[in-house]
């Protein structure tokens, strides 16, 4: 567990900073029973606030170990932990947008969520994880992950994988998908017993983190800056069309983006704050100077 002083990473958004006094509570509260076989049980509560403002989410952890008083004062000693558990968050999940389909990030939360409980099963899951990206990323589908694999790593060297699969990547996928076999199938001597660790377990799962960044996220944004091109470009051109127009009508001012927005909503012109603040001081002025150049009634005049 973390202590005051030390660098630590907010499971929740991943924010490091160094915990100190202010956002960090540990406390061994002793229980004075008789009967359990290791002594007599302490358990240690730990508190964990962020200090990124966007988070401040709370880590709770907590840890069971026997301990003996002293004969000199109120201290006492500790003995080896028996159990320790994080209790909030409830995984080492990271949220995963929505550019991610919901069947491979149910997958991927349930790895995290069972990885210390049963690492075997979670590389199982991973493995499973993996193969759902492979068929929707990357549109290969037959009945085996190694035949998929293989199709896989032959698009990459022939330039048609899609954007964000790497050689390297292929072959890590290669690996998880043998460590996930220990899970899956039954060794063909069932005295042999490979297992797997709860760390090998979190190397499938952050590989799992990295393709997600690599292949959905990244083409996600990649297709939102394009769509934010192809408006400005679009914006322009309806600029000029209009320009055109009014020039040819009557000698006018040229048109700006400020008048562009107002009479083609449709196309989604985005000023920004600065850019709306200016439309409508711009407006306020042209309505003002309306007003200014209305005529002015004339007195009557008696005769």
């Amino acid at each position: 567990m973390a202590k005051i002083g030390e660098n630590w990473k907010c499971p929740y958004c991943g924010h490091a900073q160094v915990l100190n006094q202010k956002r960090v509570r540990r406390q061994w509260d002793r229980k004075y029973l008789e009967g359990w076989k290791h002594g007599q049980p302490a358990m240690l509560t730990s508190f964990i606030i962020c200090a990124n403002n966007d988070c401040r989410e709370l880590t709770l952890e907590a840890a069971v170990a026997p301990f003996q008083d002293s004969d000199r004062d109120d201290t006492f000693r500790l003995g080896p932990p028996v159990g320790s558990w994080k209790l909030l968050p409830p995984s080492s999940a990271k949220p995963q947008p929505d550019c991610i389909p919901e069947p491979i990030r149910n997958d991927y939360f349930e790895a995290c969520a069972i990885r210390d409980l049963s690492p075997k099963a979670s590389a199982t899951i991973i493995r499973r994880c993996l193969q759902g990206m492979i068929r929707d990323f990357c549109g290969i589908s037959k009945s085996r992950l190694i035949d998929e694999i293989i199709a896989l790593r032959t698009r990459v060297q022939d330039g048609k994988a899609p954007l964000g699969v790497q050689p390297d990547t292929v072959e890590a996928i290669d690996h998880v998908r043998g460590i996930g076999n220990i899970g899956a199938h039954m060794e063909a001597d069932i005295n042999v017993i490979v297992d797997v660790d709860g760390n090998e377990a979190q190397t499938l799962i952050e590989l799992t983190e990295l393709l997600f960044d690599e292949w959905y996220v990244a083409r996600e944004a990649r297709t939102k800056r394009l769509e934010h091109l192809k408006s400005i470009a679009d914006a322009k051109k309806e600029q000029k069309k209009l320009l055109a127009a009014r020039r040819r009508g009557a000698n006018l001012a040229p048109l700006s983006l400020c008048d562009l927005a107002q009479r083609r909503p449709d196309l989604g012109v985005d000023l920004g704050d600065i850019g709306r603040d200016r439309c409508g001081s711009r407006a306020a002025t042209r309505d003002e100077t309306a007003s200014q150049r209305e005529p002015r009634a004339r007195p009557h005049r008696h005769r």
